[in-house]
Order: structure tokens, then sequence, then C-alpha cells
């Protein structure tokens, strides 16, 4: 083919298509010619062709039906095939709740955010409600479900025995005896209050040979129920002499018995484990795990319950074995090929555990934030905050689990990690069996009850009664010329040694002071003021103290012995200063150093030299160790774990040491008693200090356990020693709050409400309790009402006087309540000195002027006493002012009393103005009133001897002085109050102090609604209304069970809950970022919040507002590390050389204050609940951009104060932080910034910081 000889024009190719620029102007500049104006042309119509073929093909949905084979029993023969229905046709994850639903496709074990949980158990039964087909379907009972009377008939038709002939005639019933003489036990018991003896010996005598065959019987047919009845044979004698039934008295035992603490509730039952358990083996012939030695009643006891899978709560003393009952449970759920999930507290008990449970079984599985090892074992150790995500993530390992394992659930009372266990006890599934063990704590019963209520499954309570190893416990005094300064304070019984305790206070004293000497020259006993005798000890002081200590502990064979100082940086001082002290032979040097060596083999040649490292390995050289969370991880293990084997003889060791396994030393030793708690320096509480001296005593050991307590400068109190080492144990108490993923990820559910998960919260089981008694209540206030007459004779009356109320109830409960704040100010509280002239309103004393008495004020509640005066009097022959007393009438039936607000309400008539005025010369009386009866405070003060008036009082409310006459000091202070009262009634003398203005600043909407509702009452005149209290008691009768009611139904609704509030306001919140619509739906803001464990709303804006696209990947680690750094650094932070990164910085605050401001408008968080968006901490941003950049560990350290150990905790976090922004990315589809976040969770995921740990990679020591 011959090619075409191209042409080419001086203008260019002709114009084959129209041009766009004209076009797009004539478009915009002449809509004239747009084809919409030519109707003609304006719409097309294209005629449907139907085709019937394209029925024949049509979308598979899914299969409602399926066969089912049925097989001979006996044979195993195939008999037919049977087609059922298929429940939960369609169900998925992504869908459904039901475990019917098909399996999610993930294989991971923590599931998938986009995933349904599984119902949780104790909930609405939804599995027979279809969730496609509404619950139309219903399967009848055409035997058991039929009706017997028709609706609206009293009663139905009562057949024949041959099922079809109907009675006709009363010869037709079974003659019934007489049963009117005697009552049934059953409604003996019923009664409430009283219990009539006589009447229960009658019916004794039922019962007396009541298995002998000779006695005859009468059998009585009652709803299908014998009934046997006794018949008595009384004499016609005996009938005169016993007494009439209105006669008989009555003995109310009730009130005599003796009060005892319960052992069992409606959920939750306390096992006496003093019952020993004979027949265990008889009952358990072949266990699942046989254990080498004898077990405990308690362990028998929880096994046997654990056997049966019933909830079990172990709640024993430290070193008990509580571990026991999970080692069975895991062994159990081997036998039964299911799984079983080991939860603990804190990741570094969980790799302890899964190294001490894969020498017991092999098949155990690991899941941590960072990587898992078998997560498809029988046995999975985890964090509860993993096993959260696991249900919440509907997570297909929930299928199999039987057992649910929860170590050290007392970490409840955790105020910042104590919700995750109840948002885990909520969830999990009905057919999960829970085992909690724990310390002991008080309240065991009560936290069982609620579990069990929650889940409805009895609760097995299993408790210890005493420690296996008793502990003795010691004041040790430093610098004395005692051989052994060691003072008993509390023996091995628990008995205080108040003896020991005073020799320690006399021996603290130096030899040059002479003993105090009291009144009469005695001396006296009491120890000396913190810090007076003693100031602070040197170093040299602090030195020789524990040379000479250990140098004891030594000679007693006290060893091992761990030294809890509540300091991390004193925990490292006091190993330093002891150079000169060595307790290892060489043997055991020979074992520590290879074992360290060893360990070392996994770091790189750097690490092995940081100078963390090298003071490690010479500390342990002679049998001294350091364990706080400043230590590098893989030292504290080393530590650990020479520990165990005994080559370890002193470890200085914070609070800490004490939540890991069960590592018991011969001595513990306390350096101090006295902790920094984040608020303030305080004694430890008793949890606290019986966690931690629960370490001494070695079972099988050691006789007894030594405790030891150093007292440096002072002796401490006598009473704070027995409140520390006798009191009870902090009670659990519920933390549980409402965090904005668990918001999100609930309303993502819908069928899991926000509600329903706080109203099954451990702070509202209390509420859950009285639910029946509501409903009661509510029901008895319901028939009053129906009862109470028509007030259609008042006509518009009845409307005014119903508005008075509300706006009078409205007023007294607002100003109830600001009173109450402002009586509190130390303003006002200087103010209320004896004698000050009040204006109070109590009871039936309204609007009446007192006199300040006294004042009385501890942690529940203020009092005040006052003098008043009032109506009730009498007068004898002296004129003395003395009470009227009342002749008690039995038979003339008092009114009943009126509630306190009818009296406020009375005083408001006329506006609220006057004063009351006694008739005559007036009664008086002496009140005890709270803050809220006080309704001003004058400037008006009288003198008056305020004992006297008190013991005047007081003297004549004794019977045999009623009628003595009125002290002197008494009646003056009377006729003075008398006189301030008519002389403000004519002039208006006093003056009255604005107290409101304390608090006006800091509660002005309130104090505004306050003067406008008094204003209000003002407008309501009544004053010519006749006999209006009489009119208006009905209307008050009325509206008080009106508003009882209200208050019964406010208290069945969610809206009384006290996180409800809260809530409101989260979720305006959620709204105004748009998380959330206004319908509640889910947005896509919220579904990328879902996916964050922590900070889930700052995490989120930082990644769609984009300010972490732009930065390098080191850079973006720099800026999250913010969000996870909890220490504190005295170090300055630089400026850093990268200016994108002080910009992301600066945006990251911005957005910060952003979020704690739309907080703050929305009022969201006070003290006791801090705003949920945390403070940023940029301490560690310059260290963790130059980790990520590549610098070593040693380098990096020389840039901070911080301690290795908290510096790795920051960035393993960091690592966690960075994965979850990668996988919103992935979300939203930002392909770059992902790529980032790989980048740098890969820079900053090496040597030291993410060595593996020595549990979890089968190192052991020799």
């Amino acid at each position: 083919m011959v090619a075409e000889p191209e042409v080419s024009l001086p203008f260019g190719p002709p114009p084959v298509l129209p041009d766009v620029t004209k076009q797009l102007q004539e478009y915009l500049l002449c809509p004239d010619r747009l084809p919409i104006h030519d109707y003609r042309n304006a719409q097309d119509f294209w005629p449907r062709v139907s085709n019937p073929r394209s029925l024949y093909h049509y979308d598979l949905s899914p299969i409602g039906t399926t066969l089912k084979v049925e097989r001979d029993p006996t044979t195993g023969r195939l008999l037919q095939f049977r087609e059922v229905s298929v429940e939960d046709t369609g169900s998925s994850a992504r869908n459904s709740l039901s475990f019917r639903r098909a399996p999610a496709p993930t294989e991971s074990v923590k599931g998938d955010s986009s995933n349904f949980p599984f119902m949780p158990g104790g909930f609405p039964d939804l599995s027979t409600v279809s969730e496609h087909d509404n619950g139309t379907q219903e399967e009848i009972n055409f035997e058991d479900d039929l009706l017997t009377v028709a609706p609206g008939l009293d009663y139905g038709i009562d057949f024949m025995p041959d099922g079809f002939t109907p009675r006709t005639g009363k010869e037709d019933f079974p003659a019934l005896p007489k049963v009117e003489e005697t009552k049934p036990i059953a409604e003996v018991e019923t009664e409430e209050s009283e219990v009539n003896l006589m009447n229960i010996l009658q019916q004794e005598e039922h019962l007396v040979d009541l298995w002998k065959e000779a006695e005859s019987e009468t059998k009585v047919e009652k709803d299908d129920k014998n009934v046997v009845i006794r018949s008595l044979k009384i004499e016609a004698e005996d009938l005169k002499v016993i007494p009439e039934k209105d006669n008989i008295p009555v003995l109310k035992i009730t009130e005599t018995a003796p009060i005892k603490q319960p052992t069992k509730t409606k959920w939750a039952e306390a096992v006496d484990v003093t019952v020993p358990v004979s027949d265990f083996h008889q009952k358990i012939p072949d266990m699942a795990h046989k254990f080498p030695f004898e077990l405990d009643n308690f362990q028998k006891q929880a096994i046997l319950r654990v056997e049966r899978h019933e909830n079990v709560f172990v709640a024993a003393h430290t070193s008990a074995g509580k571990t026991v009952v999970a080692e069975y449970a895991i062994a159990l759920s081997r036998r039964h090929m299911t799984r079983t999930v080991y939860t603990s507290p804190i990741k570094a008990l969980s790799n302890q555990k899964y190294r001490d449970f894969k020498e017991t079984f092999q098949d155990v599985g690991l899941i941590t934030g960072d990587f898992q090892i078998n997560q498809k074992a029988n046995c999975l150790i985890m964090t509860t905050e993993i096993l959260r995500s696991m249900l919440y993530h509907g997570s297909e390992a929930i299928r199999d689990l039987e057992f649910v394992i929860f170590d050290e659930v007392h970490y409840i009372n955790d105020a910042e990690r104590g919700y995750v266990w109840e948002e885990v006890l909520i969830l999990l599934p009905q057919h999960v069996t829970v085992v909690m063990l724990s310390a002991t704590v008080p309240n065991t019963l009560q936290f069982a009850d609620w579990v069990g209520n929650i889940k409805q499954k009895k609760i097995y309570v299993i408790s210890t009664l005493k420690r296996p190893v008793p502990l003795t416990h010691y004041l040790h005094i430093p610098f004395t010329k005692l051989k052994t300064p060691w003072f008993l304070i509390l023996d091995a019984d628990r008995k205080f040694n108040e003896g020991g305790y005073y020799h320690a206070v006399e021996a603290m004293k130096p030899p040059t002071q002479p003993a105090a000497k009291g009144r009469g020259g005695k001396q006296q006993n009491a120890p000396p003021p913190r810090g007076q005798l003693r100031y602070r000890l040197t170093f040299n002081q602090e030195t020789t103290l524990w040379v000479n200590l250990l140098q004891n502990l030594e000679k007693e064979k006290k060893l091992p012995v761990i030294a809890f100082t509540l300091s991390r940086k004193r925990c490292d001082t006091n190993a330093e200063n002891l150079k000169g002290i060595d307790f290892t032979t060489e043997k055991e040097k020979w074992k520590i150093s290879q074992f360290f060596q060893k360990c070392l083999q996994k770091l790189k040649e750097p690490d092995r030299i940081l100078p963390q490292v090298v003071k490690m390995q010479e500390l342990l050289q002679r049998g001294i160790g350091i364990h706080h969370s400043g230590i590098l991880p893989i030292l504290k293990e080393i530590v650990e774990m020479l520990f165990q084997k005994e080559l370890v003889k002193l470890l200085f060791a914070t609070e800490t040491f004490a939540m890991g396994v069960n590592m018991p030393a011969r001595t513990v030793v306390f350096d101090a008693i006295r902790k920094f708690d984040g608020k303030e320096s305080r004694d430890l509480q008793p949890a606290e200090y019986i966690q931690m001296a629960g370490r001494a005593g070695r079972r099988g050991l050691d006789a007894t356990g030594t405790v030891i307590i150093i007292c440096k400068t002072d002796v401490p109190t006598e009473m704070n020693l027995k409140n520390m080492m006798l009191g009870s144990p902090k009670e659990l108490v519920s933390k549980f709050r409402l965090t904005y993923s668990m918001i999100l990820r609930l309303l993502r559910v819908e069928k899991i409400s926000v509600e329903d998960m706080m109203s099954r919260s451990f702070m509202e089981s209390g509420k859950k309790q009285k639910e029946e008694k509501i409903k009661k209540d509510l029901q008895e206030v319901e028939s009053k009402l129906a009862e109470q007459p028509s007030q259609s004779y008042l006509g518009s009356l009845f409307s005014e006087m119903a508005a008075f109320y509300d706006v009078a109830t409205e007023y007294i409960e607002l100003l109830n309540t600001l009173r109450v704040k402002t009586m509190t100010r130390p303003k006002v509280v200087r103010e209320m000195v004896p004698g000050r002239v009040l204006l109070i309103s109590h009871k039936e004393h309204v609007n009446k002027l007192a006199l300040l008495l006294s004042f009385s004020s501890d942690y529940r509640r203020s009092l005040y006493k006052v003098l008043v005066l009032c109506d009730s009097i009498s007068q004898n022959s002296s004129g003395e002012i003395r009470l009227e007393v009342r002749n008690e009438d039995k038979s003339r039936k008092e009114p009943p009393e009126k509630p306190e607000i009818w009296y406020r309400m009375m005083g408001l008539i006329g506006g609220g103005t006057s004063v009351f005025v006694p008739d005559g010369v007036g009664g008086h009386a002496v009140l005890a009133i709270g803050p809220a009866d006080i309704l001003e405070i004058s400037d008006k003060t009288v003198r008056i001897n305020v004992e006297r008036v008190i013991q005047d009082w007081d003297k004549r409310q004794l019977p045999r002085f009623r009628d003595a006459p009125v002290g002197e000091s008494c009646n003056y202070a009377l006729q003075e109050l008398l006189r301030i009262t008519h002389s403000h009634i004519a002039e208006k003398t006093l003056f009255f102090f604005d107290t409101f203005r304390e608090i006006a600043a800091t509660n002005m909407d309130d104090f505004q609604r306050l003067h406008r509702l008094k204003e209000e009452i003002k407008t309501f005149d009544f004053s010519r209304v006749p006999h209006f209290e009489k009119q208006f008691e009905n209307v008050f009768a009325r509206k008080e069970l009106e508003r009882k009611r209200e208050h019964l139904k406010f208290s069945q609704s969610h809206r009384s809950m006290t996180l409800f509030p809260e809530y409101e306001k989260k979720v305006k919140l959620l709204q105004k970022l748009k998380y959330i619509d206004a319908n509640k739906c889910v947005e896509l803001k919220g579904r990328v919040a879902i996916k964050m464990r922590n900070h889930e709303l700052m995490i989120t804006e930082l990644v769609l507002r984009n300010i972490l696209t732009n930065l390098r990947p080191a850079e973006i680690a720099a800026v999250l590390s913010s969000l996870v750094f909890e220490g504190k650094t005295d170090t300055e932070p630089k400026e850093v050389a990268a200016v994108a990164l002080a910009v992301a910085k600066q945006k990251v605050m911005e957005t910060e204050k952003e979020l704690r401001d739309a907080e703050i408008s929305l009022n969201i968080g006070n003290q006791d609940d801090e705003s949920s968006v945390e403070e940023l901490n940029f301490g560690l941003m310059e260290v963790v951009y130059e980790w990520a950049m590549g610098k070593p560990f040693a380098e990096i350290m020389e840039m901070t104060d911080v301690q290795e150990g908290i510096i790795v905790r920051c960035i393993q976090r960091l690592n966690d932080t960075l994965r979850d922004v990668k996988d919103a990315a992935t979300m939203i589809g930002d392909t770059v910034l992902c790529q980032k976040m790989e980048e740098a969770a890969n820079a900053i995921k090496r040597d030291i910081v993410f060595a593996a740990s020595l549990y979890t990679s089968g190192m052991s020591v020799f």
C-alpha cells in the first residue's frame, strides 16, 4: 500500500469539532438558545419493550431450608431425609448478633471493627424474633396455650374426665373438706410483720408423725397440686383454753433476731468453705487435671462448681492457690475441645502466665497489642482490653469460648481502666462460664449478685478465712543499742500489740532527751509528731540503716527479702548505696552471669553496654535486684526469673511488683508507708498494704512471714497503723464511664443500646434491685389517684391552686439546692456564730426567727441547733413558761403528719414575707435543722450562754423534769428573741445578708430562675378564698400523688441513670462534630473513630484534617507521641530542626484546644469525671523523632532524664497508635498516609525497645 502524502495547510487542519470555548460562552451568555425552551423537543419517550424471558433469570437468595438426616438410633441406618427451615437466613457478621449467623471471613482472632458483636448474656432474647420478619410467625402449642375462659367472661366451662362432656351441676364436683379452721403453713409464712405462734403450733400438729402410714390423711386436689391437710382432733374442754384469734398474743420475732451478714441473694450465694468435701473424688472420679498435692477445701468447692458450669467468684488471700481453679477450668475446656480465655490486668502478667501455663498445658496462646502466638490455641492469654475488643468486633473465637477467667478482678477499682472489666462482663455471651479470681474484698456478695443479675445466672462466692502462711508485723527502729531493733506490733493471730508499739515509741526518742511528763508527773506514751525528733536521714545514715537491717535479716535467716520502696528514684538510690553488700556464693555468681549473658544475646551489641544494663548486671552478681517501671522490660524479666530461683536475695521494688505472679519472699520490708498517688501524699490504704505485705511467707517453706516497717524519722500513729493493718480492704466500686468509642460502637449496632449498657453497669446495680419495689409503688400510687375525689367543684380555683403548687415546688427545691451551696462558703460559715438571729422554716415551724445555738458538720451533712418560739404552751402558778404535755389518748387517732413541703408552701402564701409571731407569751423548742432549712441570715446577734440553754432544754426533755420551770439563761434568750420578733414586725429592724452573692458568679442561671419564681409566687392571691388550707389540702394530696407518680416513672426510665446526662451531652458533641447524624446514625468520621483504641476523637480529627498526610514518617511518630507519653520530665524540649514538625505540633495543639472547648461548651467533664480529651505531652517528641530517624538507644537516652523503661513503654504504645491510624487511612482510601504509617511503624519497631519477652521465647534459668 502506498502512503498518501501529508497535506500541510498554512491555517491548520479544517475544523472537525466545534470550538468548546465558544460553546461554553453561548451556554452561559445565551440561555434562551437552550433546548429546554423548545417544548416540542423538551421530552423524549422510549416505549418499553416487554421481555418475558428475563424472568427466567434472577439473583440467588439465601436458601431457606435444608435437609436433615434421620437415622436409626440403634444401628445408625439411614431412614429418611427431612426438609427443615433454616433460621437466620441471610444473617452475617455485618447485620446480625445471632450465633446462627454465617461465620465471618476474617482470619484474625481479634475480629473486625465492621462486625456486630454476639448477643450478650442477660439481654432480652431476640432469637425467637426473626430479624427479617419482625416476629410475625409464632408457634402455638394447641395443648397448653389455649384459653380456658373466653374474653369478657368470668369463668369458663369445666369438663368431665372424658374431656368433652361439660359439668352441669354441683353434684358433678367432688366434695371438698372444710379447711377454714386451720391455715396452710405456706399462708402463715407469707405474713410480713407478725407471727401467730398459736396458729403455728396448730399447724405443727399436722407435721407430727408425718411419715407414719397408720395415720389417716385427707387429700384435696387444688390447681392440680396435692395439698395434704391432716385433721386435728381437739376436745371441747381444750377449745375453751385456746384464746380467740383476735386476742392471741403476737410475738414479733423479727424485731429481736440478731443481725447477721447475708450469705445468699437472688443471684449470688456464699459457699461455706468450712464444710469439708468428703466425697470430692466420688463426685469427680475422673478429674480433667491431676494436681500433685492435696487440694484445699475452697479449691475443691470451686472445682465442683466449675465442673457444673456454674459461675464462681474466688476471693482468696495472697498465695492461697487461686490459680488452681483457673488451671482446672483450662484443663476442662481441653477435654471438651473448647476454648478458655485467661485475662490479666497488665501485659507483663500475661507474659508470665503464658510461660507458666505453657509448662502445664502445651496448647497455649498469647495475644497482645503488637503480636500473637498460637492464636488458635485452646487457652488464650490476653489483657482485658484485648478481650473487650474481641467482643465488640464479633470475633469467631467467641463461638467456642467456654470459660473466661478474670485474674485480679479487684482491679475493677482502678480509676483509669476499671470500666473495661464492667464492659467485658456485660458483653460476655450467655453460654460462657465466668471464673473470677480476686484478693479478699468486703463486698464479694454484692459484686457477685450484680454479675449474676446481668447474666441471669447464679454466682457462687468462695472465700478463704485466713492466710495459708500467717504474718507477723514489726516496727524497725534504727540507730538504737538494741541487738534486734524490731518491735512486734501485730502477731500471727492479727492482734495488735500495744506494748510493742509503745516500746518502739520510746526507742525512737533520742537518749539525751528525757521522757515527756504529763500532769501529775506521769509519763506520756503518745508518739511524737511526725518529723519532730529526727530530720531527714543523710546519705551515710541511710546506707548504715540498710546495712544494719540486712545484716540482722541475714543473721536471723530472713532472706530473701522484698524491700517495697514507693519511689523509683529511691529504689535506684538504695541499691546503689549497698556497694559493700554481697549475698551470693561463687556458684550463684556463675549461674547469674551465665543466665544474664544468655539473655543479652537477644540484644544488639550497642544495647548490651547500656548504662542500666551494666549496672543491673553488677547488682545481680551480688544478689541485689531492682524492679520498677523505669527498668527495661527485658531486665525486669531477668530479675523476676532470678528471684524465683532465689538467686536474688534482696529486691528493691515498687508497688507494681505486688501485682505479678506468685513470687513470695521470706520477708517484706517497707521503706515507707506514705505514697504520692498523683494528687496527694497519703498513707497506704489497707488493700495496698495487704497486697504488698502478702508477698511475705512462702507456702511450704516458712511457718510465718515477716513484715517490717522502717521508722526513719518517727513512729506512725497507732491509729494509722491499725487502720492500715487491720482495716477492711477497699470495697469493689464501679468505675464505669462512657467513652466516645463505646457510644459509637453501640450506636452502630443499635440492638444493644448505650442505655442498656449503662443500666447493666455495676454503678446502676442498686437501682436494678429496686425495680420490683418501684413497680409495686407505682401501682399503689395509681390506685390512690383513682380513689381521689373529683375537684370539679373548685372550678378555675383548682387550676390556680395547681399552678401555685407547681411554682412553689420548683422554687423550694431550687432554694434548697442553692442554700446548701451557700452555707459551705467560708464567708457564710464565719457569720454562723452562736447567738446569730436566723429566719428558718422547718416542718411546722414556718418563717420563724431563731437563735443559733451550735453548729456541727461531718463528711455527710451539717446540723444547726436553733432556739425558736412556738404556740404550744401552758403556764404554771409561778407564771413560768413550760411546754404543754399532751395526754396520750390511744382511742383518738391523730391526724396524719403533713410533709414538710406543705408547711413551706403555707409560708409562701402572700409572697412569703410574713414572720411568725406566737400567741400571747408563747412556748419554745430547740430544733436540729439542716442548711436547706435556713431561709435568711440576719445581721443581729444576741449574747447568750449557749451551753446553759442547751443543758436546760435537754434536762426538761426527761419525764421527771418535764414540768420544771425554764432556766434563767433560756428565759433570757426567749425574751430577747420575742422582742426582736415584735420589733421586726413593726419596724423591719433586721437586715438579711445576700448570701446568694457568694455563688451568683458560678450559678447565675439558677439565681435568675430563683428570682423569677419568687416574683411569680407573689402573683398568687388566695386571701379571699374561704377555708383555703382545707381546700388546698385536696389539691395538695392529688398533686403530691401525681408528683410521686412522675418520680416513680422517672426512676423506671433510663433518664434516671447517673450517667445519662453525660450521655446526652456526648451525643450532642458527636453530632456537632459530624460523627453521627441527627438520627444517631454513625457517619464516616464515627466509623474511623471506632477503629481507635484510645484518643478516638483526637486521632480521627488529625487524620481527616490531613494534618499528618504531608509529614514524613518520623515526624508523624514524633507528633503522635504526645498522645501516649504519660511521664514527667524536667528536660526542656528543644526546638526541632524540621519546620514541618513544628507546624504540625502547632496544628495538633489547636485541634486539641478545639475539642476541649467543644466539651466545655457542653459542660462535659468535671472534678470527678475529667475531660475525655486528654492533655498533650510533648516531653518525648524530640526523643521519638530521633529514634524514628535511626539513632541508637544509648544516644537518645542522653537527650532526656526520662528512665529507659518509661521510654520503651511510650514507643510500644505509639506502635499501637500508628497501626490504628494505618487502619483508618485504609478505610478512607488515603494510600499515601497508609504507606507512611507503615514506614513509621517499621522505623520505631527495632532493637531493645521491641526485644522479645523471655517468657515467650522459652528462656529459663538453669
